[in-house]
C-alpha cells in the first residue's frame, strides 16, 4: 500500500472525524445548554485565544492518519467492505473511546452530559472513520 494514499485517506478521514465531532457537539449543546457554558468555563478548558488550543485542531487529523495506517494492516481481519469498516470503527472505539471516557468521568469535573456527548459523537465519528477508510484504501496489503 502506497504509504502517500494511507496518509492522504487519513486526512480526509480526519476532516470528516472533525465536522462530525462538531454537529454532534452543537446538537448536544442544543439538546443541553448546560453543556455550552461547560466549554465555557475557564477551570475545566483553554480559552481559544490561547494558542496552545490550535492543537486541538490537529486530533482529529491525527486519529484519521493514524486510523488509516491500523485499518490499512488489520482490514483482512474485519472485512473490505462496509460491515467490516463499521466493525472496526466500533472496534476502535470500544478499545479507546469507552475506557477514556469512563477514566474522564471518574477523575476529572466535567459533567455526565458532556462525557455522554464526547462518547457518542466517538461513536459517530469512529463509524464513520471506519467506513471512509474502507471504501478509500482498497488495496491488498
Amino acid at each position: 500500500m502506497n504509504s502517500k494514499k494511507v496518509i492522504l485517506s487519513g486526512l480526509l478521514a480526519g476532516l470528516v472525524l472533525f465536522l462530525a465531532s462538531q454537529v454532534v457537539n452543537q446538537i448536544f449543546g442544543m439538546i443541553f445548554p448546560s453543556i455550552t457554558a461547560e466549554y465555557q468555563n475557564p477551570n475545566l478548558f483553554r480559552s481559544f485565544k490561547d494558542p496552545l488550543m490550535l492543537l486541538f485542531f490537529v486530533h482529529p487529523f491525527l486519529v484519521g492518519v493514524l486510523l488509516a495506517w491500523f485499518w490499512n494492516k488489520t482490514k483482512n481481519i474485519f472485512g473490505e467492505n462496509i460491515k467490516g469498516g463499521m466493525k472496526f470503527g466500533l472496534t476502535y472505539w470500544i478499545i479507546a473511546t469507552i475506557p477514556g471516557m469512563f477514566a474522564t468521568y471518574s477523575s476529572m469535573p466535567y459533567s455526565l452530559a458532556i462525557v455522554s456527548s464526547w462518547l457518542i459523537s466517538g461513536l459517530v465519528e469512529a463509524l464513520l472513520a471506519g467506513i471512509i477508510l474502507q471504501k478509500l484504501i482498497k488495496e491488498k496489503i
